[in-house]
């Protein structure tokens, strides 16, 4: 008697070494920016248990001069159990209510109008439309957060933004006066068939919007942090402007606002529509040679900036340890993994406090430590806490004002050591 078994299928692989540019396909790839390997910065455990590190250094592109990951982790990985959702973030859905009124009066949307959100999680963006009159739909492959915001009244296609799905999302609905994608352009690896798919979706006066963060901030604003595995893009100007040309669009404004402490908006029409290029988009590409964004020496430069503040922020963390000190961080975010591994942290740390429920009773990515509700600082006694979520430090520290009159003291470790 023979047996016969179904052939094993390989597991899908967790990632992938990017050896050439996600934006122009060159192999002309050098190291720009050296960073400790992390496990994905999302990935808080309700358990302790083994979780596999990746390379997050950053490299830079000798032909379009694109910045990205060393490391493209599988985005299944990434996305598709995705617990973040906007109303999380301080003061964004405020900043998409602004800008939902912005880009109307931009794209000249009437009531009808069709608007589509690339990256739409829980919706929060295309409600703002929806209240101006318009007709909106969302893409997210986060299925349970799609599935929320759809019986929320936000119809979302719980898919990666492909051609295919951008065929399907034109042919129920028809053309878009505007596309959305909103800290989410630099979360593919898939950017060429994205902006194929863009192309596809949009009407002939259509727009598309976007905002990232811009490298010309991450360098200048110390914001490393920001590098981790769901972004493996750190776009510029120079760069963006000839990736969309190859791909029958044109980037015709371009804009520096402060959202996640510094990101670009970038607005971008079919190649030879109607609307007239910004004088911005030529200013900031100039002011990116003026400041060699794009040469590896700056790269070195900032390594050295970086270190220094490590060894300072460290120092004075270990002197709080020695003197027997409860010392609590603040924060439970990626930004903050990436952080605590560059920092070399997390053995300076006793646990973490956060005010998302969803991060609380939970375990930090790769080193385990405890993720508490931001009460424990007073119940665990803490007599300091790092503000690891940095960018938020005024909110946190007024918020927790009576920590500091006990004689508590918070320490914030950018864009300077400084002590509350």
């Amino acid at each position: 008697m023979t047996t016969t078994t179904a052939p094993r299928t390989a597991a899908p692989a967790t990632h992938y070494k990017a050896t050439h540019c996600l934006l122009c396909g060159s192999g002309d790839l050098s190291l720009a920016l050296p960073l400790a390997h992390s496990a994905v910065g999302n990935d808080y455990l309700t358990t302790r248990q083994p979780q596999q590190r990746f390379a997050l250094s950053l490299h830079l592109c000798g032909g379009c001069g694109n910045v990205q990951i060393e490391d493209v982790v599988n985005p299944d990985l990434l996305f598709r159990q995705y617990t973040y959702s906007t109303t999380s973030s301080l003061g964004l859905v405020e900043h998409f209510r602004k800008y939902a009124a912005e880009i109307a009066g931009q794209a000249g949307l009437a009531a009808g109008a069709l608007v589509a959100d690339i990256g739409s999680n829980d919706g929060s963006l295309l409600k703002a439309f929806a209240e101006r009159g318009c007709r909106v739909v969302g893409v997210d492959p986060a299925v349970e957060i799609a599935a929320r915001a759809t019986a929320e009244g936000v119809p979302t296609v719980p898919e990666y933004f492909t051609p295919d799905v951008a065929a399907r999302v034109r042919d129920e609905h028809g053309p878009a006066k505007l596309v959305t994608a909103n800290n989410v352009f630099a979360h593919s690896d898939q950017l060429p068939a994205m902006a194929d798919g863009v192309r596809l979706l949009l009407d002939r006066d259509g727009l598309f919007t976007f905002e990232v963060s811009y490298l010309l901030d991450i360098v200048q604003k110390m914001l490393f942090d920001t590098v981790y595995h769901e972004h493996l893009c750190y776009h510029s100007v120079r760069s963006l402007k000839a990736f969309f040309a190859r791909h029958g669009l044109q980037l015709v404004d371009a804009r520096r606002i402060p959202t996640k402490g510094g990101s670009l908006r970038g607005t971008v029409q079919l190649a030879g529509g109607p609307r007239p290029v910004s004088p911005e988009v030529a200013r900031l590409i100039e002011w990116e040679t003026l400041t060699r964004l794009h040469s590896t020496e700056t790269f070195r430069a900032y390594a050295r900036r970086i270190e220094t503040a490590k060894d300072q922020f460290g120092a004075l963390l270990d002197r709080c340890r020695a003197t027997g000190k409860v010392v609590a961080g603040y924060g439970a975010s990626p930004t903050v993994t990436t952080l605590i591994d560059q920092f070399d942290l997390a053995d300076l740390l006793d646990f973490l406090v956060d005010d998302n429920q969803v991060k609380q009773h939970t375990f930090s990515p790769g080193h385990h430590v405890p993720v508490h509700p931001s009460d424990a600082i007073y119940e665990r006694e803490a007599d300091v806490v790092a503000v690891l979520a940095w960018q938020y430090a005024a909110p946190i520290t007024a918020k927790h004002r009576k920590f500091t009159e006990a004689g508590g003291r918070f320490v914030v470790p950018l864009p300077q050591v400084q002590v509350v």
